[in-house]
């Protein structure tokens, strides 16, 4: 005879495996590595210290 096979388990685990192979898809499509993440914090921070360099009217400190 074949082996026993619980419906319920196997199921689940066919849930599981579907779910993993969904995240794995996304994750190839949307992830962003470390190196891009920082390089893209580091470019953000330089565009706006280049903004904020050039601003013609500054804005009062407070207390000033």
């Amino acid at each position: 005879m074949g082996d026993l096979v619980n419906l319920r388990q196997a199921r689940k685990q066919r849930s599981r495996d579907e779910k993993e192979r969904l995240a794995e898809e996304n994750r190839s499509r949307f992830g962003r590595g470390k190196l891009e993440r920082t390089r893209e914090a580091a470019e953000r921070r330089r565009s706006e210290a280049v903004l904020d360099g050039a601003r013609i009217d500054r804005p009062e400190k407070p207390g000033a």
